[in-house]
Formats: C-alpha cells, structure tokens, sequence
C-alpha cells in the first residue's frame, strides 16, 4: 500500500501536482511520491515555495505563479493533464491582507465568501480544483510515517502532569470547534495563549513572553477536519520556539497531526529535554 489516505480508486498511473507552499513538507510529499514510481509536478508561489524544490523539476513539470491566482493554477492543473493535487505548505497569512495577487477567479470567490478563514478560502479553492476533474487528496498521503503516534515518542516524559495536559487538549478541542486556531499553550490549569490567524510559532513566542515554567503547548484538529488542507504541521522550527519560550511539553494529536522529518525532530527534542507525547 503506497498511503492509508488515498482513495480506494486511485489510479497511480495519473499524475500528483502539488501545490506547495513554504516550508519542508512540501518536499517530503514530493520525495515519497517520486519514490513511489509515481508522475509528480509542481504548482508553486513566488516568494513561497523553496527555490531548490521548484529547480528540482523541469520547467515542463513545474508552474510558478503568485499568490491569489487561481485562475492559472486552474490552468496549469488543466496543462498537466493532472489526475489528484495534493496542498502541502503554509502561506504566509499576512499575504491575505498584503501581497495577494486575486486574479478575477479569485476575487469571484472571495466576494461569496461571508467568512474568510484558512477553512472558508480553501475549501473554496478545493471546489474549484474539483470543478474540472481533479480529485483533491488528503495532505497527509504518502507520509503516513510522518504522523504524531500516540503515547509518548520522546525519551523525556513526565514532565508535566497528567491532568494539566488534558486541560489543554480540552481547551484546544474547544477553540478548533469555534474555528479560531487548532493549538493552545496551557499551564497548569490556565489557558496562556490561543492560536488565531498568527500561526503557531507566533502563538508560541506570545506565551514566552509570560517567562513562567511547566507550559504546555497542544496541537489538535476540529470534529469535522477537512484533511485536504490544513491539516496541522510539527516541525523543527517550532521545536526551536518551544526551547527559546522554554515550552517543555507538546501534545499532538495522534494519526492527524504532521511531525515533519520526525526522527530528526524527535532526537532534538530528546537533547533539550522537551517532552512530545501523542493523545
């Protein structure tokens, strides 16, 4: 089996586009795709996706267009002849304010749009990729081994009581549901700092500015994800954050929550003695 997340009716002769985005997880679909045997191209934003993984393709196999044109993306999937597209990456949110580039496709869905949220604007651009044929795949296809486990997964556990992680993973569960972020940062029974539209390692840097101990921070997903974006990312940078904010502990939810590069990250975390435990 090549992924536990795609379709039942996959069809691996058809070509993969990824819409990538910033970041290293957009490489990592990228590699395991390409060691899958599989047909893969590139659809990437100027000032966005990493240079070295758009040189990575020919120029046959990879479109570059700035954020806010969907309109050429539509075409570029059309030009590729593409059977699935698969989001991987963040944008950076500012650019939703500043830097957007709308092309009259874009600017026809945002006037539909009552809220403008990362679940309203791509789940908007999911239907659009839809409307001409391709299927939208689950982001977390081909990097099952990339998953949160549940448990703990570091040698340092115990850091941080039981019920004071509970705490968090009901307050995060809580603030999903609601649509305002999928991370919160507790400590002991006190809500520090709710992820919104900032992104998480500013969420972070927010709750290090309260310079306390034993903080926690959790990473969950809403009841009704839709997995064909945003589905929420761990990495090295945010591990980083964590040691500077001295977050000692990080709760992420099992099967849904994308731990990029995981064994890199996970001896990391075991030399600063931060605590990463699956729920």
């Amino acid at each position: 089996m090549i992924s536990r997340f795609l379709p039942e009716d996959f069809n691996p002769e058809r070509p993969i586009v990824v819409i990538a985005g910033k970041g290293n997880y957009p490489g990592l679909i990228v590699t395991a795709i390409r060691k899958a045997g599989l047909s893969v191209k590139l659809v990437a934003f100027n000032e966005e996706t990493k240079p070295e993984l758009i040189q990575s393709f020919s120029p046959d196999d990879c479109k570059v267009i700035k954020v806010g044109q969907l309109g050429k993306m539509l075409k570029a999937l059309k030009t590729f002849e593409a059977g699935y597209a698969i989001m991987a990456g963040q944008i950076t949110p500012k650019r939703l304010f500043k830097g957007l580039h709308p092309d009259l496709k874009t600017v026809s869905i945002l006037l539909k749009l009552k809220r403008k949220n990362a679940e309203t604007i791509f789940g908007a651009i999911a239907s659009e990729i839809e409307n001409i044929g391709v299927q939208q795949l689950d982001a977390r296809s081909f990097i099952d081994d990339q998953l949160a486990s549940v448990g703990p997964m570091t040698k340092t556990i115990g850091l941080t009581e039981r019920g004071y992680i509970e705490h968090g993973i009901e307050i995060a569960r809580e603030m999903a549901r609601l649509d305002v972020g999928q991370g919160v940062v507790v400590r002991k029974g006190t809500v520090i700092a709710v992820e919104a539209f900032e992104g998480t390692d500013s969420m972070l840097q927010r709750a290090g500015t309260f310079k306390t101990d034993q903080m926690v921070f959790v990473k969950t997903v809403k009841a009704r994800q839709d997995y064909r974006f945003d589905v929420p990312v761990f990495g090295l940078r945010t591990l980083e954050v964590m040691k500077e904010c001295r977050i000692q502990t990080a709760a992420l939810e099992a099967g849904n929550t994308i731990i990029l590069e995981k064994e890199a990250v996970l001896l990391q975390a075991n030399a600063w003695k931060i605590e990463i435990v699956g729920f």
